[in-house]
């Protein structure tokens, strides 16, 4: 009996999978997540938070948490707010929300910020599938790269302001499909200005179910993605992923160069030999950056910072610490004694 092809969101068989996405996931698979093995056991519950209604313990209230879960008993017994913790479920979603502007091109080469984005991408989606979760997409600004505006987006809504979306699903192909169509070679040409916003709407009117969603983005675009991006938090456990360049913080001394704006295609010559101009480049960035992460924390997504010169399995290992940290010092035993005994959530698994 023949099987059936996948299906992309339109419904339309996927076209055959060429080798490059293939060989680049058995490579990650090798060289990545083998050695990540060891490492993530046992540790199911800090990579991911699902949902669940099964109790499972008690931890400090932290901000951002839900209020509906404060235990308001064991708050006034213990004279500190404290929430419950419920028992993830095993099967969840992961949505991967892509910004695939043309200044994620920006980066050495082999190395650049839409490399690092691919890499971290396809080996999060593979371990979370390995697990039996379900993970989907959707791109932003990869018109180029095989994009299908107008697609249904997740539960049948119109997903309008992205260029592809693929529903969750839990195999190894779902993976290779994403892995193929980030592969693609996309539009590099100025695009007016990226609206990071519009990608957060979408996900807004397109994720249902609470899931567990990754904004992967270098956060340059127009104002006005802060709110949705808050709105999104509220709703899902959302992850910041942002990319980075060191030469987007610091330029170094070579003379007369030609800079371009990705974004915009603006041009501008400067000399980087000039002490004063590099002094001032770097304040402004550093401006930036204090604003975007007060930005970003406002909004309550936690944020996983990714440079182009990382690590791979270093930076899947500050995301396991980071989720660690999130979950904050649990209650392994509640006695009616005002001095309860805490560790951080982990702990026992590191």
């Amino acid at each position: 009996m023949s099987k059936k092809p996948p299906e992309t969101a339109a419904g339309q068989p996927l076209p055959s999978l060429p080798g490059q996405a293939d060989r680049l996931l058995r490579q990650l698979e090798w060289h990545v997540i083998r050695r990540l093995d060891g490492l993530l056991q046992g540790d199911y519950r800090t990579l991911v938070r699902g949902s669940g209604l099964d109790l499972a313990d008690l931890r400090e209230y932290q901000p951002h948490d839900d209020v509906r879960h404060i235990d308001w008993n064991v708050t006034a017994r213990l004279n500190a707010p404290h929430v419950r913790v419920f028992t993830e479920d095993r099967e969840m979603s992961a949505w991967f929300l892509l910004d695939l502007s043309p200044s994620i091109h920006f980066g050495p080469q082999g190395h650049a910020k839409r490399d690092i984005l691919t890499g971290f991408v396809a080996v999060l989606a593979r371990l979370l599938t390995r697990h039996g979760n379900r993970v989907g997409a959707m791109l932003y600004g990869a018109a180029g790269a095989g994009g299908a505006g107008g697609a249904k987006g997740a539960e049948g809504r119109s997903a309008r302001a992205v260029d592809a979306v693929l529903p969750p699903r839990s195999s190894r192909a779902q993976v290779l499909h994403l892995v193929h169509r980030l592969l693609q070679p996309g539009t590099v040409q100025p695009a007016g200005g990226t609206q990071l916003g519009l990608l957060l709407q979408a996900g807004l009117g397109g994720i249902r179910r609470r899931s567990t969603v990754f904004v992967v983005s270098d956060f340059i675009s127009a104002p006005g993605w802060e709110k949705p991006l808050a709105q999104l938090a509220q709703r899902h456990d959302v992850v910041a992923v942002r990319l980075f360049d060191p030469l987007e913080l610091e330029l170094p001394d070579l003379g007369l160069v030609l800079l371009r704006d990705a974004e915009t295609g603006e041009q501008l010559q400067v000399d980087t030999h000039d002490q004063a101009f590099r002094q001032r480049f770097v304040r402004l960035a550093a401006e930036r950056e204090a604003a975007l992460r007060a930005s970003l924390a406002a909004a309550g997504a936690d944020t996983l910072e990714l440079r182009t010169d990382d690590d791979l399995i270093d930076a899947l290992l500050r995301f396991m610490d980071l989720r660690q940290r999130r979950a904050g010092p649990r209650l392994r035993a509640f006695k009616p004694s005002p001095r309860a005994t805490s560790v951080p959530a982990g702990r026992a698994a590191a």
